[in-house]
This record gives structure tokens, C-alpha cells and sequence, in this order.
């Protein structure tokens, strides 16, 4: 999770003009380009950016009802079938918001070196003169 948000801020905090990601997609390793239904990074970009409060909030809301689950009564005999089938449940989901956690987060961390690049691409390096 932490390595999500730290991303995500890094990201945040070096793009400081997402428009310079339209019209630019996603390098995979020894593959072209792919067409057709692929977003351009300033779309992942808008995506990552709206995904992260809800992230937050999720995690917020998430604690909440943890606390106010506690105070239930249940029975004794339905309690223990219950707490099996909530443990594999939790454990599902946990498992799948780490693979998309995953996922967002190297999405974040390549949209972040793919904005570095085309930074670097169109001002001149600092040691070169400009003349």
C-alpha cells in the first residue's frame, strides 16, 4: 500500500503537465504500440489521479466499519462457519487489491519515467549549450 501512495505522489509531483502525455502510449518491453481500445498515458494519468481518493477513502471506510463490526452479537455455532468463510473472503480480496495495487503502481511509476523522458526529449540537457 505504501509503495501505491508513494508512487502515486512521486507521480503527482513530477507531472506537471499531463498534456504533454496525450497522444503518447505505454512502452511494453520488445512490443510495438498496441492499437485500438489502449488509453494514452494522460488518460492512465487522469485515471491514476481519480483512483487514489478512493483508495483513501476506501481504507478510511474500511477501518470504520472494522470498528463498528466488533460490537455485533452472533451465535457461538454460526460464529465459527462465519469467521471461516470470512477469513477465505478477506483473504480473496486482499490477494486481488494487492494485484491491482500492483498493477497501479507500476502503471504510476512508468507514466512517471515516460514523462521524464519526453521532459528530456524536448528541453536541451543542462551540460550542452543551446546555441
Amino acid at each position: 500500500m505504501e509503495q501505491y501512495f508513494s508512487a502515486t505522489q512521486k507521480m503527482e509531483q513530477e507531472v506537471m503537465f499531463p498534456s504533454l502525455l496525450r497522444g503518447v502510449f505505454p512502452q511494453q518491453e520488445g512490443a510495438a504500440p498496441a492499437a485500438g481500445g489502449h488509453a494514452d498515458l494522460y488518460e492512465r494519468y487522469q485515471l491514476l489521479k481519480a483512483i487514489k481518493p478512493m483508495v483513501e477513502k476506501g481504507l478510511a471506510s474500511v477501518n470504520d466499519q472494522s470498528q463498528t463490526g466488533a460490537d455485533a452479537d452472533t451465535s457461538s455455532d454460526d460464529s465459527d462457519t462465519m469467521d471461516a468463510q470470512l477469513e477465505e473472503r478477506l483473504s480473496h480480496h486482499l490477494a486481488g487489491l494487492q494485484q491491482v495495487l500492483t498493477h497501479l503502481t507500476r502503471d504510476a511509476n512508468a507514466l512517471t519515467r515516460r514523462y521524464s523522458q519526453i521532459l528530456e526529449q524536448i528541453s536541451p540537457s543542462e551540460g550542452q549549450p543551446s546555441w
